[in-house]
């Protein structure tokens, strides 16, 4: 039986222009072209989301029983997230600003009046 928090996940990723499902590190993830902006962890219950620093820093001491990183993120630009704490308009938001960093300026300019 499919988690339904992943699948709202799911729909959610891939809800956003040019977004695919791929697998990394043997987990379902979503790319933008061949960048990673999110896949589940192989705990099950948390994903890996791409996040600047300081977002992540400011996450992680504003709601630390949903954000967190282990040893192995401490120097990449990544946030674990515990899905089922997770709000997911906020998540949402996380993922459309994650989206728009790492969109080439062509799919930027055609979707600008999306988000």
């Amino acid at each position: 039986m499919k988690d339904p928090v992943h699948e709202l996940f799911r729909k959610l990723a891939l809800s956003l222009p040019a977004m695919i499902e791929s697998v990394s590190y043997g987990t379902p993830s979503f790319k933008l072209k061949d960048k990673m902006l999110a896949r589940f962890h192989q705990d099950g219950i948390s994903l890996v989301l791409k996040m600047d620093f300081e977002t992540r820093d400011f996450l992680m001491q504003v709601n630390p029983d949903t954000y967190y990183i282990t040893e192995h993120y401490k120097n990449y630009p990544y946030l674990l997230v515990r899905l089922h704490n997770a709000d997911f308009e906020e998540l949402k938001g996380h993922l459309q600003r994650i989206w728009k960093a790492n969109a080439p300026k062509k799919l930027l300019k055609e979707f600008e009046n999306n988000f």
